[in-house]
């Protein structure tokens, strides 16, 4: 569904050359959920933008949707769904007339496009909203509107960007709910991004990593996981004093990496937390070293994306570049 290789765009800033994607290659199957994550500056927006049309690549090659993308981006526009962070309704309009207007776009006759429209609003849990304005729908609502907006067409291929950003606990549920249903229920592709490592997680077939520019990793969220080398062990002692004793027992289990102090807290890495936990709890008695928590714990995706970056997914980046190719 997504085939490219070489992608790569260059901003002048100031007078000099930014490289904001370095030749990303990237592969998306039919009907895969492809996650797609990096910290501010790392090059994702910029590489969505060039996937969806919005920018030009400065070099490579891509097809997307079966049409390539730099010589037939009108092609790709039509094969493709696109559900941007700042969502895409007016709020004073009527939310099923944003989405028969935006089907007619498409060339979608208006019969047809009422009909499908309908449709998405039972599958979407919009039933009732049709005569609704935007603005008088919750957050979730509306973001389930913007989906509406952008599979009205029927794509094959179908870009999230952000999709639960701003959404409480409750509606970000509900939306992985319905996002999960475009591949099951409709044999949708999925490329969206993220700043939720929880919601990668529990969406994606797979993750792609990107930082500085260049993809530095892929794969299922387990396999990314399980790369990551054991599981983490955390001492938190009451006396941050005796912290340095704790590392000192803590990086003598077998198999143990150097662990790392930060105040009262001790936090290293084992091949197997269960076992080690115990042996640790008995030495920590042994040694009179009063503690105030013990944790072991599979590694998450925030490891895996620390151990990648060496910052939060989270962390600010680079400021945005102006959109001027070199």
């Amino acid at each position: 569904m997504i085939h490219a290789r070489g992608l790569a765009r260059t901003f002048r800033k100031r007078k000099q050359e930014v490289h904001a994607v370095a030749g990303v290659d990237l592969d998306v199957a039919d009907g895969e959920i492809v996650g797609f994550l990096g910290p501010n500056g790392a090059g994702k927006t910029t590489t969505l933008r060039m996937l969806t049309t919005l920018l030009t690549p400065t070099a490579g090659t891509a097809t997307v949707a079966g049409c390539d993308l730099v010589a037939d981006p009108v092609g790709v526009r039509r094969r493709i769904g696109y559900v941007s962070q700042s969502g895409s309704t007016a709020p004073e309009a009527r939310a099923g007339e944003e989405v028969v207007d935006h089907a007619r776009l498409y060339g979608v006759r208006t019969a047809d496009a009422v009909a499908r429209g309908r449709q998405l609003f039972r599958d979407l849990d919009l039933d009732g909203l049709w005569e609704r304005q935007p603005k008088a729908m919750s957050g979730g609502q509306r973001r389930r509107l913007d989906i509406a907006m952008g599979l009205v067409h029927e794509p094959g291929l179908v870009f999230l960007d952000e999709p639960t950003t701003g959404l409480d606990p409750q509606a970000r549920a509900n939306l992985w709910h319905h996002i999960r249903g475009l591949r099951e229920e409709r044999g949708t592709t999925v490329f969206l991004t993220t700043h939720y490592l929880d919601e990668a997680d529990a969406l994606c077939d797979r993750i792609l990593v990107i930082d500085r520019g260049s993809i530095v990793a892929e794969g299922t969220p387990d396999a990314l996981k399980s790369g990551v080398g054991g599981d983490v062990l955390t001492v938190t002692v009451a006396d941050p004093a005796r912290a340095g004793d704790v590392a000192r027992l803590v990086g003598a289990l077998p198999g143990a990496e150097p662990p790392q102090v930060d105040g009262p807290r001790v936090v290293g890495r084992v091949p197997a937390g269960g076992p080690a936990l115990v042996g640790l709890v008995r030495e920590l008695d042994a040694a009179g070293i009063e503690v105030a928590g013990v944790e072991s714990r599979r590694p998450s995706l925030d490891d895996v994306f620390l151990g990648l970056t060496g910052r939060s997914l989270r962390e600010e980046g680079t400021p945005a570049l102006e959109e001027v190719p070199a």
